[in-house]
This record gives structure tokens, C-alpha cells and sequence, in this order.
């Protein structure tokens, strides 16, 4: 009997390799360079960041190196980063959602509307907006995932439908202000100088990141983003999936849209147009970071206050009202092309999957037979 026979099978564990053995000519420890062990990949956007604010602390310092200056980036972003943690759901498991600025400004101007115009009390003001904006994320849901529709064509025919109930409800474009201070002082107060709105995105970031990354659904979720033909031969219900992303986009939304109307004290009919392109140039810039290649709670909270110290600054340094979009679109492409040239280096799959105007339904158990 050979002595590889009596030795029994393989193993395939990780084999543990001595200095001796790779002195020999054995398997030698992979090196990281520098800039792995620096996290220069993965963590670009945190060096970035501090760049910016030496930059604009040595530039500006009178003006950008105030806690007004901190209290306003962190607070005015908060919003921002509330509608984000939605949409890396959505994404996550696939799903474009194209209907969340313009639900946001729905959930502003119908909570405003129920307290300044139909005297509804602010507590089931509040109420009754979640309710009718969850039920735009669960009409998404059904129309990509019973009726077969497009993510991007579900939702973008669902934010002009939208659009028109913001028509309507606002006569055409009329402000709506006077909201009673219970309301307002839902995102007015600063305990220890902190916004408390940066204190409810902390929260909310929390516990989306642990349901996303440390829970069974979160892994459902990124695995149907990730694959969803493998992931339903894996047993995962990817439709169910795809409807809990739409609906935690537009909860998100509905939430923000909210907490912006009791931050400003008025309702504009246009409000939610500006968080468009700052919302996706952040979760997509969040893909470069912490969990690269993949919609990630931390990376997009890096995205957004890394995209709003760098706008906050050109504005302090007397840039033009046109740097915000510049500043956002420049973002948005630059993140998208990193994370698609990186996916491809890797040798994987594209980040996103190509969008078609149908979503594929599972195939049927029944075999279709060629007529002859």
C-alpha cells in the first residue's frame, strides 16, 4: 500500500506554512503592498475627506472651520442620508427607484396639507403620510414584481402620477406654511450642539446596516441584487425581495420628506427635485467604499458627507450656485465608472445589471414543446 493511500484523503482546510517551508521553495504569505495595508482601495473616500477639509481649513478658515459650518453640513445632510439608506435597499436587491424625490415632496405637501389646510392634528398627520407613502413603495412592488414591469418603468410612470397629486393638492405650486410647533419641533433641537436630525440618520444607519449585513434577510436581499437567477435556485424568494427593496426606498422617502417639512417650516412643491441626483451620486460613490463593489450602509454615509464637505466648501469660498449640480453629476459618473472598471479588473459581473424594459419572471416547470 502506497504511503499516500495509508495517509487517508485530503484535507482542504487552509494549510498552515512554516518560515522553514517557505525558505524551501514552499507557498510564501502573500504580500500587501502600502496601500493595501492603508486601505487606500476601500477607504479612498475617508482620505479624500480629510483632504478636503486641510484644503479647505488652510483656504477658508475663518469661514470653514466653524461649529456653525459642522452643525450645518451634519445636519442639512441628514435628509440626504435618510433617503439614501432606502434606495441601497432598493438597489440592493436590484431595483432602480426612480419615484423617491417625488415622493418626498408628496409626503411634504400632503403632511402639510392635512395640518395647515384640513386641521388634521401632526401625529396622525404624520401617520397618515407613512401609510400613503408605503403604499406607493408596495404599488411599485406589485408592478415589477406580479405584473413584470421594469424597475426604472414601474417607478419612473409612478413619479409622474406622483407628480400630479403634488399638482393638485398644491393648486398648481402654492407654498404651504404655518405648522403648528409640535410639528417643527421634530427637527429643530440640538442637545450637546449636535443636530438631532444627524442623531435619527445615526440611528436609522445603524440599524440598517446590521439588517443588511448581519441579518438572514439582508443576505436574501444582496443575493438577489448579486444573482437573482442563483439566488432563486438557491430557494430565496427574489420577487419578495424586490418588493421589500421598493417599499423600504419609499419609506425612506416618505420619512424624509417629513422630517425636511419640519426642518424648513414650509412646503415647497419642487423640495424633492434637489435630493435626485445628490441621493444616487452617494449610495453609487458608496460602492468604491468600505464593501466595494456592493450598495453598503457605510460607504454611502462616507459618499454623502465626503460629496458635502466638498460642496460646502466651494460654496464658503464664493463658487456659484451651479457647483452643487456640477459637483453632484461629476460625482455620480465618476463613481459609477470606478465601480463598473473595478468589477471588470476583478473579472467579475457588471455591478449593476443591464436594465430591459421587462423584468424575467421564473421559468415556468412546464416545458414549452416546439410545434413541428
Amino acid at each position: 500500500m502506497s504511503l499516500a493511500a495509508q495517509s487517508g484523503p485530503a484535507q482542504s482546510g487552509p494549510v498552515e506554512i512554516s518560515p522553514g517551508d517557505a525558505a524551501q521553495g514552499g507557498p510564501a504569505a502573500p504580500r500587501h503592498s502600502l496601500a493595501d495595508r492603508l486601505g487606500l482601495g476601500r477607504l479612498s473616500g475617508v482620505y479624500v475627506w480629510a483632504a478636503f477639509i486641510v484644503i479647505y481649513a488652510v483656504w477658508i478658515p475663518h469661514t470653514f472651520l466653524t461649529v456653525a459650518t459642522a452643525q450645518s453640513v451634519a445636519g442639512d445632510q441628514a435628509i440626504t442620508g435618510i433617503v439614501a439608506l432606502g434606495l441601497v435597499f432598493a438597489l440592493a436587491a436590484g431595483a432602480f427607484d426612480l419615484s423617491f424625490a417625488t415622493l418626498l415632496t408628496m409626503s411634504s405637501v400632503l403632511c402639510g396639507s392635512m395640518m395647515t389646510v384640513w386641521h388634521v392634528p401632526s401625529g396622525l398627520a404624520i401617520l397618515a403620510t407613512l401609510a400613503a407613502g408605503i403604499a406607493v413603495g408596495v404599488i411599485n412592488g406589485l408592478l415589477v414584481t406580479r405584473i413584470g414591469i421594469s424597475s426604472i418603468v414601474a417607478t419612473l410612470g409612478m413619479s409622474s402620477l406622483i407628480q400630479a397629486v403634488i399638482d393638485r393638492v398644491t393648486n398648481g405650486g402654492q407654498f404651504i406654511t404655518g405648522f403648528p410647533k409640535s410639528f417643527t419641533d421634530l427637527a429643530s433641537p440640538e442637545p450637546f450642539g449636535i443636530p438631532v436630525l444627524a442623531i435619527y440618520l445615526v440611528v436609522l444607519a445603524f440599524g440598517a446596516w446590521y439588517l443588511l449585513e448581519h441579518s438572514p434577510f439582508g443576505r436574501r436581499l444582496q443575493a438577489t441584487g448579486a444573482g437573482p437567477d442563483a439566488a432563486r435556485l438557491a430557494g430565496v424568494s427574489t420577487d419578495r425581495m424586490v418588493f421589500a427593496g421598493l417599499v423600504a426606498s419609499s419609506t425612506a422617502a416618505t420619512i424624509g420628506g417629513i422630517l425636511v417639512t419640519s426642518q424648513i417650516g414650509s412646503v415647497s412643491p419642487t423640495i424633492g427635485s434637489g435630493y435626485l441626483l445628490p441621493v444616487f451620486a452617494a449610495v453609487f460613490l458608496g460602492t468604491t467604499q468600505i464593501k466595494v463593489g456592493r450598495f453598503n450602509v457605510w460607504g454611502t454615509m462616507v459618499a454623502i458627507y465626503l460629496l458635502a464637505t466638498g460642496v460646502k466648501g466651494l460654496q464658503l469660498g464664493g463658487g456659484e450656485g451651479w457647483i452643487t449640480d456640477a459637483f453632484n453629476g461629476v460625482a455620480l459618473l465618476l463613481a459609477v465608472s470606478l465601480a463598473v472598471l473595478g468589477q471588470r479588473r476583478k473579472g467579475g459581473s457588471r455591478l449593476l445589471p443591464r436594465a430591459g424594459l421587462w423584468r424575467r419572471r421564473p421559468h415556468s416547470d412546464h416545458t414549452v414543446k416546439e410545434s413541428s
